[in-house]
């Protein structure tokens, strides 16, 4: 279902959409960031470089279905939208296209359960006039289409979600400006509910589940507005947040993973600025540490794992529009 933004959500909107045309079309590209973390000099993983997309794709949704990466959604080269979903095999380095979401959609979320797999929320629309959605999609491998399942009860796109204990936490995004909205969908009985809210309203921020909690990391208010360096992190038996590490930067369109003992961080944008940053929560130091950068500096990405490494795919190389068809691997 779709629900209409207000005016004032309208006119922002807009704004930030005008401003990233302007650096799109006036070709301002922004600075590259470093991370600012202290740098790992003897374990910093490697970077590899994979078959591209078949198409240029950023803000997309993005999670791992079966051993293989599901890209979804997002907006194409030219800013437009698109429903477009493809699977990458990384046994044979190679892209399959797939059946496409019934809409247009960006900035939307994905979460696989088990083996099933969830579309969750975005926007649908062009360039400056982007309509929340409260939608749930899932894939039914059997009939080769996707199904609506329940509504989300609060529409909102650049949301974040993280699977625990077999239910999607869907946390921030923007309707009406940011949110802090919290909700959990149960895949066995279709149904949302309600958790306590995110302390801090956000979108563009990024989402794990790590060691029984959910961690919400960055993110911002706006394309130029306030950027948040917060880690949040909430634990489920006593539906209460609290306050991690900070990020070593403020930026929001980054995108997160967890392993079994880290968190690692990657991209991201800021006014201006773009991000090549990988950057890894150090459990027993309490502190985030840089590793080796990404070879493509991108924000709205998506960043899954397999076998104990991250392809982190897609995404925009400059601040606003700009997609790639960048297919990456860190491999720790």
């Amino acid at each position: 279902m779709l629900r209409m933004i207000s005016l004032k959500a309208l006119a922002r909107s807009a704004a930030a959409g005008l401003i990233a045309l302007v650096l799109l079309g006036g070709g301002c590209i922004g600075r590259v960031t470093e991370s600012s973390a202290p740098v790992d000099q003897f374990a910093p993983g490697r970077w590899s470089s994979l078959m591209p997309l078949t198409s240029a794709r950023q803000e997309v949704a993005a999670a791992a279905l079966q051993g293989q990466v599901w890209v979804i959604g997002g907006f194409a080269d030219n800013a437009d939208p698109v429903g477009i979903a493809e699977s990458y095999d990384p046994k044979s380095n190679e892209w399959q296209l797939r059946p496409s979401l019934p809409i247009p959609v960006h900035h939307a979320a994905a979460a696989v359960v088990g083996d099933r797999l969830f579309v969750i929320g975005g926007y649908t629309g062009g360039r400056v006039r982007w309509e929340p959605l409260d939608t749930i999609y899932e894939w039914n491998a059997a009939g080769s289409t996707w199904i609506m399942r329940g509504p989300m009860p609060t529409p909102r796109g650049a949301l974040a979600v993280a699977v625990l204990n077999g239910r999607i936490h869907a946390i921030g995004g923007a309707w009406d400006g940011a949110s802090n909205a919290h909700e959990v969908y149960d895949p066995a009985t279709n149904r949302w509910t309600r958790a306590s809210p995110m302390p801090t309203a956000r979108d563009h921020l990024a989402a794990v589940a790590f060691q029984g909690r959910v961690w919400a990391l960055g993110g911002r208010t706006s394309f130029m507005g306030q950027q948040y360096d917060t880690v949040e992190i909430y634990d489920p038996a006593t539906d209460a947040w609290q306050s991690g590490t900070p990020l070593p930067a403020a930026r929001g369109g980054l995108a997160a993973a967890a392993l079994a003992d880290r968190v690692l961080v990657f991209g991201g944008e800021a006014p201006l600025r773009i991000f090549n940053s990988t950057e890894m929560y150090e459990v027993a130091g309490a502190r985030w540490i840089s590793k080796e950068p990404m070879p493509t500096p991108r924000h709205g990405i998506g960043a899954v794992v397999i076998d104990g490494r991250v392809y982190v795919v897609a995404g925009g190389r400059e601040p606003g529009f700009a997609a790639t068809t960048a297919n990456e691997v860190y491999t720790p």
